[in-house]
């Protein structure tokens, strides 16, 4: 597996043009029942009969200077989805990618998104290969290359091998997808780079290390994610009650904001980095999308994608005697960043667009069958106890 480093000439600064959104190609397995209960699902049902195939890579302006680059890739957790959209997005530019994942081909979880779609980056040139990233060198036999991300490690003890094989091979840019949750909570939101940050997070030892041994490094901190292919449990949480027609329990006001992007901004973002090496060199950059979103309103919407009308039901954690962290998706607090930085040193736009990239998770959703399944709804039938709603007498679609 040899890929050869391009000379190390200086990158063009053209942004990508990001790619026309494609509506995911579902299954037809949406039963009646559940076409007819459901308004949204029927809408679905036509989108998925006409849709093109997800993830057939669109090819855009081809870069001025081709780069091999290696992506080191989570197994687990919402950011494996991160990895899977920045090969997709180098490879349209015509970049050379290697994709080496955490773990073994066979592995269970490689039968699940994006891993079970890696298909789509093979067909379009990509390398992958699975290993242990502490023996990157031996994985990738001895290949060499202008750039590497880190989409894996949370903390030095991860991170370290793979920063360390990438100095010594004279790799030229090294990149790592650390986290927005390192900044310490604030009282004027949102959260910009340079805000303080948790001195003891394992994210911000590999940013202060990388930045001792790379020239050229840059740090990304993405918040909560959206996308075809990604397997983090967030907007599912909601539409499993809103199709089943049960009140969504949302803790305190709802009006807490918070920001959801779409990966392929998060991506295009990365890969402008690339593009731009000199601009992107010592910087940290929110990886996020420009807009926030209450939870009531993370509510209305996932409804509407779904064709519903929703019930809310605001409780007090502490009143209820719950845990919100175990019986709501996500943070009870104000938790949003803004992406000042890539805006104003990389030329970065944000494409989310939270109503319709959910129409696009919500054809995913009804085409898994996973809205017609029996599920348990324990604690949340003790939430509607206390504030005294009433549930609904069957949790089945």
């Amino acid at each position: 597996m040899a890929f050869s480093s391009t000379a190390a000439a200086a990158a063009s600064t053209a942004a990508f043009t990001s790619g026309q959104r494609r509506t995911t190609a579902c299954r037809p397995s949406l039963s009646s029942s559940f076409l007819s209960a459901f308004p949204g699902g029927v809408a679905v049902a036509r989108r998925c009969a006409v849709a093109p195939r997800v993830g057939a890579v669109t090819v855009r302006a081809q870069a001025a200077v081709k780069k091999s680059v290696l992506i080191v890739n989570t197994n687990g957790g919402g950011h494996a989805v991160i990895g899977f959209y920045f090969a997709k997005e180098l490879l349209a530019a015509g970049h050379a990618v290697t994709v080496l994942t955490v773990g073994e081909e066979g592995s269970d979880k490689m039968k699940k998104p994006p891993f079970s779609r890696f298909s789509e980056l093979t067909s379009a040139g990509a390398k992958t290969v699975w290993g242990d990233p502490a023996d990157v060198g031996a994985v990738v036999s001895g290949a060499s290359f202008d750039v590497v991300l880190d989409n894996n490690g949370k903390d030095l003890d991860a991170v370290k091998p793979v920063a360390d094989w990438a100095k010594s091979a004279g790799v030229g840019q090294f990149l790592f997808i650390s986290s927005a949750g390192i900044y310490t909570p604030t009282d004027e939101p949102p959260h910009v780079e340079g805000d303080a940050v948790k001195e003891s997070a394992g994210h911000v030892g590999v940013e202060k290390y990388i930045a001792g041994q790379f020239s050229n490094w840059a740090s990304f901190r993405p918040q909560y994610m959206i996308g075809s292919g990604n397997n983090k449990d967030c907007e599912e949480w909601f539409f499993d009650r809103i199709v089943r027609k049960r009140p969504v329990p949302i803790p305190g006001s709802g009006m807490q904001v918070t920001n959801i992007s779409h990966v392929r901004d998060l991506a295009s973002m990365l890969a402008l980095a690339v593009e731009s090496p000199e601009a992107a060199a010592g910087r940290i950059f929110n990886c996020v999308s420009d807009r926030a979103v209450t939870f009531n309103g993370l509510v209305k919407m996932c409804a509407a994608a779904a064709g519903a009308d929703p019930e809310i039901v605001h409780y007090d954690p502490a009143t209820v005697g719950v845990d919100a962290k175990k019986t709501f998706p996500f943070r009870n607090m104000h938790f949003y960043a803004e992406p000042r930085a890539a805006k104003e040193t990389l030329g970065w736009t944000s494409t989310t667009n939270l109503p319709e990239d959910l129409k696009e998770r919500f054809a995913e959703y009804a085409s898994s069958g996973r809205g017609e399944k029996e599920m348990s709804f324990d604690l949340d039938d003790k939430i509607l106890a206390a504030v005294g709603a009433a549930a609904p007498a069957s949790v089945a679609a």
